[in-house]
């Protein structure tokens, strides 16, 4: 996924508990606990990181049971890379594998922040409320 003339290399898995804490950070998400960081990426179905110039810049995964649900999340890219077509990279990555694998009765949901749901727009997500569904969260202390 990457050309001699591409800096970025894009590769399957998750990055360790502290690139990933640093990954968010970096990309303005909030931090998590690195035992609440632990515990969610064991729970990765599928998720990807990008690197430059060997240097992981920007993540994307995709939690959830398998088979019914599947949430998208920690789509970031570095700030000093946005602006390239990297979040879209990510996205194209991640969506391609649930077209692979999961079964086709399957809900795909996300969280879009700001103006971050014109590029999930162009991978067929839509707003929940124009179809009489309302997206909710509810934090753990602490939080």
């Amino acid at each position: 996924m990457q050309t001699m003339s591409d800096p970025y290399m894009l590769e399957a898995g998750v990055p360790p508990v502290e690139v990933y804490r640093r990954l968010r950070t970096d990309a303005g998400l909030s931090d998590k606990a690195p035992e609440a960081a632990a515990l969610g990426l064991a729970g990765t179905w599928f998720g990807v990181v990008l690197h430059h110039e060997g240097r992981p810049i920007g993540m994307g995964r995709i939690i959830g049971d398998g088979g019914t649900a599947f949430q998208v999340v920690d789509i970031c890219v570095h700030p000093a890379h946005q602006g390239r077509g990297l979040g879209r990279r990510i996205m194209a990555a991640l969506t391609g594998e649930l077209e692979r694998r999961a079964p086709a009765t399957a809900y795909v949901s996300l969280i879009a922040d700001g103006p971050a749901r014109f590029l999930y727009e162009k991978f067929g997500f839509t707003d929940t409320a124009a179809h009489g569904s309302i997206g909710m969260y509810r934090t753990m202390r602490g939080s």
